[in-house]
Parts: structure tokens; sequence; C-alpha cells
């Protein structure tokens, strides 16, 4: 029976549910297929494994979050601070309402399993190299003090983004569990950083 007589959306949603909660791994296709309310052997037929069902997934949930962020634009469109303020905001808001994509999410990019990592890479790896120089081009809008060298300094900056990356990471295991005051924290020590990466710190 084709897919297209299911809701897609809501088979795609129910087999996220399922890696989310029990991931990759530790997931099987019969727990897809009864947590989608169709047969194995028609996800079988659509998607040909659970490996490639996983990857399916992740381009669902990646240009969902994508759109529903409108990060490309914020991007094109703003100040390279205020861009990096913007998407934390927006991530924080939009991972606490979708706690199965954000579970879903973390493992694909920060506990990914070791079957599908060579894929990942080559799908995402480009893309994040994309958003790199969408950002390094933001960023020479930004005037800087003589004598700093710009190169240098765009390193730094993202070297402390990717600080705050890994450290939302480590701290919220469970997106459910965080309260309001955890993202306005988190964003006003991140801009103190910043700051003085601006400002520098010696006298």
């Amino acid at each position: 029976m084709p897919l297209q007589r299911y809701d897609k959306e809501k088979v795609l949603e129910a087999c996220m549910s399922v890696f989310a909660q029990h991931g990759y791994k530790n997931t099987s296709t019969i727990m897809l297929a009864e947590a989608a309310d169709i047969s194995k052997a028609l996800i079988f037929h659509h998607f040909k494994s659970k490996k490639n069902l996983y990857l399916s997934l992740m381009e669902h949930c990646i240009t969902k979050i994508r759109f529903k962020l409108g990060v490309d634009a914020i991007i094109e469109h703003g100040n390279f601070f205020e861009v990096i303020e913007k998407i934390t905001l927006l991530k924080f808001d939009y991972y606490r309402k979708y706690p199965t994509e954000y579970k879903f999410v973390f493992e694909a990019f920060y506990a990914v399993p070791e079957e599908l990592k060579k894929e990942i890479e080559e799908r995402y790896g480009i893309g994040s190299a994309e958003r790199y120089q969408l950002l390094e081009q933001l960023f020479e809008k930004v005037p800087l003090k003589d004598g700093v060298d710009r190169n240098h300094a765009f390193e730094l900056l993202m070297i402390a983004i990717e600080h705050f990356d890994k450290k939302f990471i480590s701290e919220v295991t469970d997106i459910e569990a965080i309260d309001e005051e955890y993202g306005p924290n988190f964003l006003k020590e991140m801009n103190l950083y910043h700051r003085m990466i601006r400002l520098g710190i010696a006298k």
C-alpha cells in the first residue's frame, strides 16, 4: 500500500519518537512499524532499511528546523552579534516546544551512531561549512580596532560559539527539565564572553 495513503508526517514523527527514546542502535524495525501503525514490510518497501529511514528523518527534521527558525534569512540580513543571539534564543524556544526533535538531533550530531558517521558527515558537513562561510561574510561588516587581524578575531569568536554549543549539550540532557530562566541566563553568559572578546581583557 502506498505510503501516501498514510499521513506521512505522522509516520515520520512516530518513528522519530522511537529513535529519540531508544537511540538508533536499540531501535528495531518492528518497534518503528508498531509506533507508526504500519507494517514492517511497508517500511522496508519505502525506506529500504532502518539506516535509510533514520537519514530520511534527519533530512525531514533539519529542513523543518531551518524553516521554523528562519536561520538563513536571519544570517543574510542581520548584525553578526545579533544573529548569534537570535539563533540561540530561537533554538531554545524551538527545542522546548519540540523535545523529541532535540533528543533525535542530539544523537544524530553529538552521539553519532558509528554506522552513520560517514553519511552524516557527507550530507551535513557541507551545510555546516556553508553556514560558517555565511557567518564569516557577516563578520566582514563588523568594524575592528586598528591592528586586529580579522581572520584571527573571527576564529576566536567561533571558538567561543562552539564552546557554548558544547556547554548547552553537556548541561541539557533533558530539554524538558530546564526552566524558563535557563535560556536568558545562558545567553547572558555567552554575551559576556563575546563582550570580553570585543573589548579585550587587558588594561
